[in-house]
């Protein structure tokens, strides 16, 4: 008998090979499937960022219009989907029609007369109706991301549930 010997430890059955996505549970689930979970919660993570990014844009444009700031009286041309056509009157007496359109113009209708502000250095490409800013965005945005992640929660459900055996 050996005096200095070392007892040998019992041998760890092995378990089911543990992927990368064992700490979020989609181990378990087929290859197929968890492919689609991860488009699904990429694409909603993507379109957040986008709605963030438009909100961030916003933001940067009035901030933009607010450092160098004109107001003036304003005639809407046209109502589009795409913009709002509006025609205004700088203090040097030059006639501007930007060609983006005006920001936010939500119930503003072809004739009508509206008081603007403008970015004095550029008033042909940033040009906003008075008393409006980046905050309208939020409820448009913050409904898109509901939208978007109600449809991803109900789509990473229906990846996540049990299969069931087919039925003769």
């Amino acid at each position: 008998m050996v005096e200095n010997a070392v007892a040998a430890r019992p041998v760890e059955q092995a378990g089911p090979n543990r992927t990368r996505w064992a700490f979020l549970g989609l181990d378990r689930l087929p290859a197929a499937r968890r492919r689609w979970l991860i488009a699904v919660v990429t694409a909603a993570s993507l379109v957040t960022a986008m709605g963030l990014l438009l909100i961030a844009g916003a933001w940067r444009d009035d901030h933009a219009i607010e450092s160098r700031l004109g107001k003036a009286d304003a005639d809407v041309q046209s109502v589009a989907f795409d913009r709002t056509v509006v025609r205004f009157t700088t203090p040097d007496g030059t006639t501007h029609i930007p060609y983006n359109g005006v920001l936010y113009p939500q119930d503003l209708q072809a004739g009508q007369r509206v008081q603007i502000e403008y970015d004095t250095a550029h008033p042909d490409e940033l040009v906003r109706v008075a008393g409006r800013d980046y905050r309208l965005s939020f409820l448009p945005v913050g409904m898109l991301f509901a939208i978007t992640w109600a449809v991803a929660a109900g789509l990473v459900w229906w990846l996540r549930r049990p299969r069931t055996p087919a039925t003769t």
